[in-house]
């Protein structure tokens, strides 16, 4: 079992509790066992003492359903048996195992309550044992307080680590937001595009049926209709492949492949575009130009002064495929995890692929740097939001 997890997470959400507690359990009975039976610090237990130092570990099966009760039960079994005078030392890793999670799974009140308790019921115990060892009184308390101690501090760890990754589900639920927002703006242009055309191109069609009627171009009045269908059908394909959000403030006109130049020139990559003539639509161009942009971003914020980046786009099998690369010592710290930042820029460029109906990869390179590979798709695909 990792010992990381067991620290952070919460111990009564842990899978199979009782089982794992019982194990445990037994184990803390076979130490007691030899315990008893090699330490002398105490009477050797008798039928009575085996009987109440046995019957002291089994609640401890139920320690993370019922860490209160449990403590009680096993108070009720190590009371008598410390004030029968039998081997002291024997039942006290049951006793702190009880503390332990009565503090680590309680509140801070219930802790204090239950420790001021504790030590009250120790205390009087060890006066009528050992009225004169105030040594071992101070002992006994300071074991008490401690246990109380070290597990408040993993409740408050627990609690640290589970607002932390609260706030961090929050940040990644922020920046695929915003992508989703931004993608939403590209398909306001792309819309807008469409609809201006397609009202020229009606315009066009009702000038030729009310110019000349007698005279019809029944040719331009077909053109006319079919670049209408044809427009129809490719914002319909935009529309169905991109995600349907909203974006306010469209801003400048919208990115595509011819922009990557301009944009590749001002970060100081190296670029290679291989698309030849084929027609790439302005979502999938707009896709890829912002995986690129936040690709170089990253590189340059975590790549170091001499970092080099280059870009690779190209067509394979009726895919647009983006690459970017950087030799960066420290490329790689945008990702999850990584060394110097959250990874939410990759959650942003996976969003703006899967709008589009494509997938992609970001990691480390073999040999040192980073990669990010994008395949976007030219033909339409259904994307499930």
């Amino acid at each position: 079992m990792d010992i990381a997890a067991a620290f952070t997470r919460d111990p009564q959400a842990a899978p199979h509790p009782v089982r794992r507690d019982a194990t445990a359990a037994a184990g803390f009975a076979v130490l007691a066992v030899a315990l008893a039976l090699t330490v002398d610090d105490g009477r050797r237990p008798d039928v009575v003492g085996w009987a109440l130092l046995l019957a002291a570990h089994v609640p401890l099966a139920w320690r993370r359903k019922a860490p209160l009760p449990v403590l009680l039960a096993v108070v009720a079994c190590v009371a008598p048996y410390h004030a029968l005078d039998f081997m002291h030392l024997a039942p006290i890793p049951a006793s702190m195992t009880a503390l332990y999670t009565v503090a680590s799974t309680g509140r801070p009140q219930r802790t204090l309550i239950v420790g001021i308790s504790v030590i009250s019921v120790t205390l009087t115990i060890q006066i009528l044992v050992n009225p004169h060892e105030i040594v071992e009184l101070l002992r006994v308390s300071g074991w008490v307080i401690a246990m109380l101690v070290f597990g408040a501090s993993i409740r408050l760890y627990r609690q640290l680590v589970a607002g932390v990754i609260e706030r961090s589900e929050r940040e990644a639920e922020r920046k695929v937001a915003e992508e989703r927002l931004r993608i939403a703006r590209d398909l306001h242009d792309l819309l807008a595009h469409s609809i201006t055309l397609i009202g020229v191109q009606a315009s066009v069609a009702a000038h030729v049926l009310v110019a000349d009627p007698e005279r019809l171009d029944r040719e331009a009045l077909a053109g006319a209709l079919e670049g209408i269908s044809e427009t129809c059908r490719e914002a319909r394909a935009e529309v169905r492949t991109t995600l349907h959000v909203l974006r306010a403030d469209p801003e400048g006109p919208l990115p595509d492949l011819a922009s990557l130049p301009d944009l590749v020139r001002s970060s100081g990559a190296d670029l290679t575009v291989r698309t030849g003539d084929a027609k790439v639509p302005a979502a999938v161009g707009a896709a890829a130009y912002r995986i690129v942009q936040e690709s170089l971003t990253n590189a340059v914020r975590h790549g170091g002064p001499d970092t080099s980046m280059r870009v690779d786009v190209g067509l394979v099998e009726e895919e647009l495929t983006v690459r970017v690369t950087n030799s960066g010592a420290t490329a790689g710290a945008g990702t999850p995890g990584g060394p110097g930042g959250s990874g939410y820029g990759i959650l942003g460029m996976r969003e703006r692929a899967r709008s589009v109906g494509g997938t992609l990869s970001a990691g480390p390179r073999d040999g040192g740097g980073f990669e990010v590979t994008a395949a976007l798709p030219l033909a339409e695909r259904e994307v499930t939001a």
